[in-house]
């Protein structure tokens, strides 16, 4: 499932079943699949940690899971990862309390805890992007949550995801300029060029959805550039 602009409203469905779309990722040689649990990232309670755990199962060691959405406490953290997630993503609850990433950082590793910044007019928002949500400007959320010891930040243009319009090369740039940590470049990438792109700017890496669902770009060339 995917949304354009994180509208809910604004769903297409590419497969039902995620751990036969996962097992196809890991076949044609991914080495991370993001998770989303989009009920969780609208409501703020995590329902799909028996999913994750299928995914998990299915995948093996072959690829790494990262997943993300309603995780907003710890115990949901902890579910996850005891899912078999290699790595979780906060976002709202990180963005209200800076030091509850760190809580994180301190107790499951740096590698294994990554923040959301959901940036919509400059401003990193939470609350699952609802329309109005409040929010601070990206730059002093990334630097409050890297005090903190965040060192993974997953940076998404709010209007550029699930409508492939490219990437917003100018925020990742400034993003990756602050030199605060790694940079995983999210929404808008449709092509190997635009793969190109973010990793000349110096990301770490990107998360590509729709793309490649729709066969705009095949997984396994991706993979084989970005190795």
């Amino acid at each position: 499932m995917r949304l354009a602009e994180g509208d809910f409203a604004r769903e297409t469905c590419y497969g039902a079943d995620p751990v036969e779309v996962a097992g196809r990722f890991a076949g044609a040689g991914a080495r991370w699949i993001h998770i989303v649990d989009l009920d969780g990232a609208r409501d703020g309670a995590g329902r799909q940690t028996e999913v994750v755990a299928r995914i998990v199962e299915a995948v093996g060691d072959r690829v790494a899971c990262q997943v993300a959405g309603g995780l907003r406490d710890e115990a949901a953290v902890d579910a996850s990862l005891n899912a078999g997630a290699a790595r979780v993503v906060v976002g709202t609850a990180a963005l209200r309390d800076p030091a509850f990433a760190g809580r994180l950082v301190a107790r499951f590793g740096v590698e294994r805890i990554a923040v959301a910044l959901d940036v919509r007019s400059g401003m990193a928002v939470g609350q699952g992007w609802v329309p109005g949500a409040s929010g601070v400007p990206v730059e002093e959320a990334l630097a409050a949550l890297a005090d903190r010891g965040a060192r993974v930040f997953i940076v998404t243009a709010i209007e550029r995801d699930g409508v492939l319009a490219g990437p917003n090369l100018a925020l990742l740039s400034r993003m990756v300029e602050l030199g605060q940590g790694e940079i995983i470049a999210s929404a808008g990438v449709s092509s190997l060029a635009d793969l190109s792109a973010v990793r000349a700017l110096g990301c770490a890496g990107a998360i590509v959805g729709r793309t490649i669902y729709e066969g705009r770009v095949d997984l396994g060339e991706a993979v084989r550039l970005t190795a």
